[in-house]
């Protein structure tokens, strides 16, 4: 037998016992995973009947080497059926085959429509999965004619040359029979955590609410964070219906506050209420005072995420700080002074003190005029100064120049465009 083998190629063919009686037919493969890159044929599932299905699991140890049929090592009355399918945490026909997975290396969500094992001594080991027409043809058992066909009008015709594969190390498995967890290994995680949150938010898009969900828990904890700021109101909606009423007040408690506003302001009242009561009380007070604003205003839109230093901190200090927040949610490239009752003295930015002596007093690199706005003041306030002064960030004061969040470009961006969009959508 050929070194690599299709699955289509061996799913449904008939299983005997020792003596070499009828058992049942191939119905799937069961794989064993673990540290290793290719997961390991452990058992094969059996199926026999057809109004009236049962399914018996055998043991990968106990076939004999197998060619056209299996040959179990067992008699007849050892294999025992049942009712039910055998469950397991990677089964082929379940889990994979028919299943979307992410194709880590080229960022994009693809369907498997074979799958290629590397068979070594008796066993089978998963190396590839087939996501091209190539692939599907061969399910359907139609390869001898179509390829009969192309052939005959270019026997070099890509469709023959070409394998559309994908390394099993290289994927994501979306779903498991929609009510198991994700499965990954070690590698896969690795892999995902290169591809920038921004672009694993948009493969989520096209995802139903099942495969999101799953693709989203099979994520770490500090990736989940990132992802989920960078999906629409709405995808994060259908993320926290998912999630247990800690688990989702957790998630909000680690993201950026306006992002947890956004989302709060979109929920059922009941739903805010009962999140709001998992959060922590000084994570809570914020967002309280956040939900207060109109949404289109200064305070609707900043975040409470930020930088600050008092007025006798240094160039050394505000180095420091950076450092230190380097992987946090807040914008290092700005430091706000502030005095000892948190009014703004000044603004600066990393380039502004990156190389100032390190002794500099931190205030003597604040931009000679201090730009803000007001907590209540308008979108098209915020946007023309932003513009005017060509910053990517401005800090947000009360009546009494208190600092109280801070306002992004992107922020202010994503509420014009959808404006901009809400308006467009009247026109049609």
């Amino acid at each position: 037998m050929d070194l690599f083998i299709f699955f289509s190629e061996i799913l449904g063919k008939k299983v005997t016992d020792e003596n070499g009686g009828y058992v049942g037919r191939l119905c799937d493969i069961g794989m064993k995973v673990g540290s290793d890159v290719y997961p390991k044929s452990c058992f094969l599932v059996v199926k026999k009947g057809f109004l009236k299905k049962k399914f018996a699991e055998i043991s990968w140890d106990a076939i004999e080497e197998f060619n056209g049929t299996f040959k179990a090592k067992l008699p007849h009355h050892k294999v025992i059926f049942q009712k039910d399918r055998p469950q397991y945490e990677l089964t082929l026909c379940a889990d994979v085959l028919d299943q979307q997975v992410v194709d880590i290396d080229d960022q994009k969500v693809v369907r498997v429509n074979d799958i290629n094992f590397l068979k070594v001594d008796n066993c089978l080991y998963l190396a590839h999965v087939d996501v091209g027409l190539r692939g599907l043809v061969r399910r359907l058992g139609w390869s001898m004619v179509v390829d009969g066909i192309v052939r005959f009008f270019s026997d070099r015709a890509v469709y023959l040359t070409h394998e559309d594969f994908i390394p099993w190390k290289n994927t994501q498995v979306l779903t498991l029979g929609r009510t198991k967890n994700v499965l990954r290994l070690n590698i896969g995680r690795e892999k995902l955590s290169q591809i920038p949150p921004a672009e694993l938010a948009e493969i989520m898009e096209d995802l139903d609410i099942f495969e999101k969900y799953s693709l989203f828990k099979s994520l770490e904890t500090p990736l989940q964070r990132k992802v989920f700021s960078d999906l629409s109101t709405s995808e994060q909606e259908e993320i926290v219906d998912q999630m247990a009423e800690k688990e989702a007040g957790e998630l909000l408690e680690n993201i950026p506050s306006d992002d947890a506003v956004d989302l709060l302001l979109t929920l059922p009242k009941e739903k805010t209420i009962e999140l709001m009561r998992t959060i922590s009380t000084k994570k809570s007070k914020k967002l309280r005072e956040l939900l207060g604003f109109e949404r289109d205003s200064a305070g609707g839109l900043m975040t409470t995420e930020y930088l600050y230093l008092p007025q006798n901190a240094t160039a050394k200090d505000a180095m420091k700080l950076v450092e230190e927040n380097a992987q946090s949610s807040a914008n290092i490239y700005h430091i706000y002074v502030i005095d000892d009752q948190r009014r703004l003295i000044g603004s600066t930015s990393l380039r502004r003190f990156i190389t100032a002596p390190s002794y500099t007093p931190i205030e003597e690199t604040c931009y000679p005029k201090k730009i803000f706005v007001r907590t209540d003041d308008g979108m098209e306030e915020i946007a023309l100064l932003l513009e005017k002064y060509r910053f990517s960030a401005i800090p947000v004061l009360d009546e009494n120049d208190v600092l109280k969040g801070v306002i992004t470009i992107d922020d202010v961006l994503e509420e014009l465009i959808t404006i901009a969009w809400g308006k467009y959508k009247e026109k049609l």
